[in-house]
């Protein structure tokens, strides 16, 4: 019934869980809202709860014990540790796929095994379980070449070595002190394109295109530095048209989600598909099983529809009775970092100027990484650290006033790029 409330609680403490926990709190259907563990950001619109997303018996303990109707898991680490399969037992409503589906991030060797399976278009491959073999490999194929850690990595396990010794290194960086048996790396071929990303809401049967994205990984200016989890994206992704989607969906999104509903492992949840795009032509580069973080800071924000509604509807196997709509604007946010990260960085900085960011027309400021101080104080409490998002009609104004609220942002300690968007202005300027 539509004017039931829902008491939803959201597994994470980042930019991604905070974009959830923003749309999720504007549903008229909401009720309570908990996050776990949640960040200074989240604690002003939701109730924070210190459990650990991966304990699959604290989550169900605690969702049961308060009335929680749907549980929406953010991050992957919960995903593959089962936390799913345990609410859903336990006769819960809950957005994120089981154990089973989340090898498809989990094991990249899993990905390709399936992509393989169905004939959807990827990357040539290969998986090594030691060192040797793999630098064999890489110096019979030669360079550039791409070596991918095969596990969870949030992001950043990915190395594209334009070189034979850069691969090796990164090859034996993966190998470095670990056991034999414990560690695999898959070595893919280079594919030249432009990435982008395409989500795609599931439940046991049907496959929801939701909207597209193109996220900037590099940590700085002009796509230099070492790979991150993303230091900004944009929404809309103008490579991604909707030509280009179609062939997406019917040429790896469906093929692949019927392989998994005929293994017994059907998909509900999100599904996150790197694309490389040349020609108007997708290959895979790889899947996630959640929503991107930064690229929930600006699909979600886009999001016209009730999102609790929608998420409801994929949890629930209802997904065929719903058509989202969407706001005709751009998003663009841009990520501001600790200095050092993706390396080490320090923490526990005071934060200013968010009341300023957040004042600013079609701005929102969205906490990735923060803490509460004292006395009201916003403390630096991670690598990504804030996600400052710009609605506005055109790609150029969004990423105008994006950076006109990140540099509202007083924290000395922190950095940004200040590209974010280039290549898809790059475009525009090209076409006029």
């Amino acid at each position: 019934m539509a004017d039931v409330l829902v008491d939803v609680l959201v597994l994470g403490g980042g930019g991604r869980e905070h974009a959830f926990a923003a749309g999720i709190a504007a549903s008229p259907r909401c009720g309570r809202l908990f996050v776990a563990p949640g960040n200074a950001g989240i604690a002003a619109i939701a109730t924070c709860v210190p459990l650990d997303p991966c304990d699959a018996a604290a989550v169900t303990e605690f969702a049961r014990a308060e009335g929680v109707g749907l549980v929406v898991v953010g991050p992957e680490a919960p995903l593959v540790a089962g936390v799913a399969d345990a609410v859903a037992a336990a006769g819960i409503a809950v957005l994120g796929p089981g154990r089973a589906a989340a090898e498809l991030e989990n094991s990249k060797a899993f990905t390709k095994e399936i992509c393989d399976a169905v004939g959807a278009p990827t990357a040539a491959w290969a998986r090594f379980e030691a060192a040797g073999p793999a630098r064999a490999y890489v110096a019979e194929r030669g360079a550039p070449i791409v070596v991918k850690a095969d596990g969870l990595a949030a992001g950043k396990g990915v190395t594209v070595a334009m070189t034979a010794a850069d691969a090796i290194a990164a090859i034996d960086a993966l190998f470095d002190g670990m056991p034999e048996g414990e560690a695999a790396v898959v070595i893919e071929e280079f594919m030249t394109g432009e990435e982008a990303s395409l989500f795609v809401l599931c439940d046991a049967t049907t496959a929801l295109p939701l909207a597209t994205a193109q996220d900037h990984k590099r940590a700085f200016d002009g796509d230099e530095g070492p790979n991150t989890g993303g230091m900004g994206a944009y929404s809309p992704a103008p490579v991604l048209s909707p030509a280009v989607e179609a062939a997406a969906m019917e040429r790896i999104i469906a093929p692949v989600l019927a392989e998994m509903a005929a293994r017994g492992t059907p998909f509900r949840g999100i599904l996150y598909a790197g694309l490389m795009i040349e020609a108007a032509t997708p290959r895979l580069v790889e899947f996630n099983v959640r929503f991107g973080d930064p690229e929930a800071q600006v699909v979600l924000p886009r999001l016209e529809s009730d999102l609790l509604d929608l998420l409801l509807a994929a949890a629930e196997d209802r997904l065929e009775t719903v058509v989202p709509s969407w706001r005709s604007v751009t998003a663009l946010t841009v990520v501001l970092a600790a200095q050092g990260y993706p390396g080490r960085y320090a923490k526990g900085e005071a934060i200013g100027g968010l009341e300023a960011a957040a004042a600013l027309p079609g701005v929102q400021v969205f906490h990735a990484g923060t803490a509460a101080g004292p006395e009201g104080a916003v403390l630096s409490a991670g690598g990504r650290v804030l996600a400052i998002t710009a609605l506005a009609p055109s790609l150029a104004e969004a990423q105008e006033q994006a950076y006109r609220g990140a540099d509202a942002i007083d924290w000395p300690g922190g950095f940004y790029r200040r590209d974010i968007g280039w290549r898809a202005l790059a475009q525009e300027d090209d076409d006029a």
